[in-house]
């Protein structure tokens, strides 16, 4: 079932009445993002995520974007237990060491892919042969909560030494970051995410 807001326009069903998750939703969820620390950036917080709801991280982004200082791998990835214990202190974001731990690591495999062809961006991509994966989903209830490219994507970075990235969460997060169009076509967003 798709949504409708005051403005009359139809929205995946996912989406509610709070303007910042219509506003995610309307100008980022399923935009083909192709700029390696934003991609970065989103599956850290895909990570975050895992036992919550969306909405929690999307109120707490910005705060997240200040703790971790922008999810700059290059600066993460020399966290010392002295910045853990820092963030484990901030009430701004999502307390939980082996998610910022986590992500300490997630800098490493970031870094050590960038050091590939295509870097970070490429990797990803290539699970959708570098083109949005379009779906063509009637209802929500249609939506799978993984696929074999997000256990393919999984088992690579975790390979790579990634942590936080069953997946389920890296279907989250291919949704999110449009390689994968899961738009509902009564949706007005599912045709024009690859314009945009």
């Amino acid at each position: 079932m798709n949504s409708r807001q005051d403005d009359g326009l139809g929205r995946c069903g996912w989406v509610g009445h709070e303007q910042i998750y219509i506003d995610y939703h309307d100008q980022e969820w399923g935009v083909p993002v192709y700029d390696h620390r934003q991609l970065f950036e989103k599956l850290i917080l895909d990570g975050f995520q895992a036992g919550l709801s969306w909405l929690t991280i999307l109120k707490k982004r910005g705060n997240f974007q200040r703790a971790f200082d922008g999810f700059e791998p290059e600066v993460i990835v020399d966290y010392d237990n002295r910045k853990v214990e820092s963030l484990m202190s901030d009430a701004g974001i999502v307390r939980n060491r082996a998610k910022i731990e986590g992500s300490i690591r997630n800098a490493q495999g970031w870094l050590r892919i960038m050091q590939r062809p295509g870097g970070f961006s490429t990797f990803l991509w290539d699970f959708v042969d570098g083109t949005p994966c379009v779906n063509h989903w009637r209802e929500l209830s249609q939506v799978p909560a993984e696929t074999e490219v997000s256990r393919a994507m999984s088992k690579a970075l975790r390979a790579e030494g990634f942590t936080f990235v069953g997946p389920t969460i890296c279907y989250a997060f291919m949704q999110a970051v449009g390689l994968v169009n899961d738009h509902t076509l009564g949706c007005f967003r599912h045709g024009e995410v690859q314009r945009d």
